[in-house]
Order: structure tokens, then sequence, then C-alpha cells
């Protein structure tokens, strides 16, 4: 038997970077791509590689061109961090594993370290699949910590909350990381939406900016934690806007939306000027020159923006071609927690 799960990349509609910071913030994933998992019995314990896993290249060429993409360290650590913090998760809280063994490998088609939470989707697919073996039920309030403890705990990841949230629950989230609920019950306050199917959103990226999230967590978190005023007002209105984007949806007041995912970019460049490379701020400026209103879907390599009609949308394509930039119109997951397939 064979157990298959999958876990979405994530797109921050407005308030991100705040997650990390008891902010509010609006997520949601879709199934344009997807990070899968499979588990199956084994004699014994095996971690399959996968390709961003390998070590023989045909060139050094080829070496340097992998490791741009990928990085150096793929994605089996994701996959042995996992293992270990969910049996540690298990054993805290009394859940008795049996002794069975299995063989679990990965393959992901998310556009890798542009901002898109592919890491984190590696982890939850693998935390389902697991749970799935040994039949244990996560919510995914814990889920969404059990994940962000893999990357931040385990590996050393700077991350916030929001894209193991989203990727948890499997439906648009408005998240409210408030201090003192977090501090209190250990996650924030989640509200599942609607997000209208009349906003058109578009998510847009470029594969030569692979930078890990963890660059700007770690220059962001340094000023917050040093009291940096701009950063700490940053973070209230990033929030702020947060709450005006999930109100002005439920009025179809997209005029609003679009002006608030300026200032959230706006206030990104403001506050975090030296994590926003000028291709990143080109893909921003490039939507605005077509009247789009546009910002960081999330650390960076990706945006997300707001389209007017299927004539905006192929300009957008057009002008983006000419720029070495992909354009999608997102297929946004509102299923919820998803059972994982299970073949023979």
């Amino acid at each position: 038997m064979i157990i298959r799960t999958k876990a979405y990349p994530r797109a921050a509609l407005i308030g991100n970077p705040s997650d990390g910071y008891y902010g509010k913030t609006i997520a949601f994933v879709f199934d344009d791509y997807c990070a899968e998992v499979d588990l199956y019995e084994t004699p014994e314990l095996d971690l399959v590689p996968s390709l961003r896993d390998h070590s023989c290249f045909s060139s050094v060429r080829e070496l340097v061109e992998q490791v741009g993409l990928y990085g150096y360290y793929g994605g089996i650590r994701l996959l042995k961090a996992s293992v270990k913090r969910f049996v540690e998760y298990c054993d805290a809280h009394g859940v008795a594993l049996d002794d069975r063994n299995f063989s679990i490998r990965y393959r992901t088609s998310i556009p890798n370290r542009l901002g898109l939470a592919g890491s984190s989707a590696i982890v939850t697919a693998c935390m389902r699949a697991l749970q799935k073996f040994y039949n244990v039920a996560i919510i995914p309030q814990e889920l969404a910590n059990l994940v962000l403890s893999v990357e931040r705990d385990e590996l050393g990841i700077a991350a916030g909350l929001q894209d193991r949230v989203a990727q948890a629950y499997n439906v648009p989230v408005f998240m409210d990381f408030s201090r003192k609920h977090m501090d209190e019950f250990g996650y924030g306050i989640y509200e599942p939406l609607n997000i209208p199917e009349d906003l058109k959103l578009f998510v847009a990226f470029r594969t030569d900016l692979a930078e890990g999230s963890e660059i700007l967590h770690s220059r962001l978190r340094e000023d917050y934690n040093n009291g940096v005023p701009a950063v700490l007002a940053a973070v209230e209105e990033w929030a702020h806007l947060t709450e005006v984007v999930r109100d002005a949806m439920q009025n179809g007041d997209y005029g609003t939306i679009e002006r608030a995912l300026r200032r959230n970019f706006a206030l990104r460049c403001e506050v975090c000027s030296s994590t926003v490379s000028p291709k990143n701020r080109l893909m921003v400026e490039l939507a605005n020159q077509l009247g789009a209103a546009a910002k960081l879907t999330g650390s960076g390599g990706a945006i997300i923006g707001i389209y007017h009609d299927d004539k905006h949308f192929q300009q957008l394509k057009e002008l983006f071609a000419k720029n070495q930039i992909e354009i999608l119109k997102p297929h946004i997951v509102t299923a919820g927690d998803t059972q994982p397939e299970v073949a023979t």
C-alpha cells in the first residue's frame, strides 16, 4: 500500500511579512503546482533522494546551475527533520507508534526558493503521510506549528507561521497572530474566508531570483527585536491593511484592495529595502505600468496582483514574457484538509 499526500504553494494576499511579528495576514494555497510525498511500508527506514538531492553532475556548470536553483541541501533534510519532529510530537503527547518501517520519497513542481512556500509544502505533505501511516490525528493549528518547528527549530530556517497555516487548512485564511493569543494558546486566531471569484488575481514569478526566506526574515527579525520604530510601525500598518482587505472583500470594494496591495509593497520597500532586489521591484513596476496593483507574495521572486479582465491579463502576460516572467491565474484551493490518496 502506498500513501500519497500533497501540499500546495502559498500566496500571501496581504499583510506579509508581519506573520512572524504578531501581525495579521490573509493567504491561500493554489493547486497549479504541488509537492507530493509517497510513503510505503518497507523492512528498513529509507529516505529516497529526489532530483534535488543528487550529487552527480555532467559538468561543473550543471553543478553551479543546480546549486543556484536548489541550494546546497535539497529536500532530504526536510524529510529527515520532519520524521524526527513527528516522533518527538507523538512522544510529547503520549501517542504510541508501532515499530513498522517505511520508505518515503518526495517530488515537487513548485518553483523553488521564490517565496511560494515550497519547502513547507514538502514538510506538510510529509506530515500528512506520517499521520496516515501511524493513524495519528493532528488539528490544523498544531500541524502548522509542527511544520514550522521543522524548519525554524530543527533546521534553523527563519520563517513565520503564515505559510504553514494556509497549507494546513487548505482554504483561504485570515490570520491574527495576536501576541496575547499566541502566548496563551501557542497559535493565532485563524478565520477561514472566501475570496470572491470575481476578484481577479494573478501570480507571477521569475526563476532567476532564487533566494531563501531566511534572508528577509533574519534581517527583519534583528530590526524588530531591536525595536526599530519604523519596523514596529510597519508591522502595525500591515496588520491594519489586512483588516481593510478582509472588509473590502466582503463589501466587493476591489479598488480598496488594490490600494492596500500597493501600500503593502511600498511599506515593504521602506523598511526592508535591502531585501527587495531590483528584479523584484521590476516585476511590481511592470504590473503598475499596466495599471495592475501588485506586491510580493512571499520573501521574493514572486508577486501577486489584481488584473481587470482577460484583455488586461493578456497584456500583462506579453509584457512579463519580454522580461522572463511567468504569470498564471491561480486556482485557489477551497476543499479544506484533504485525505491522503492510497494506492495498492
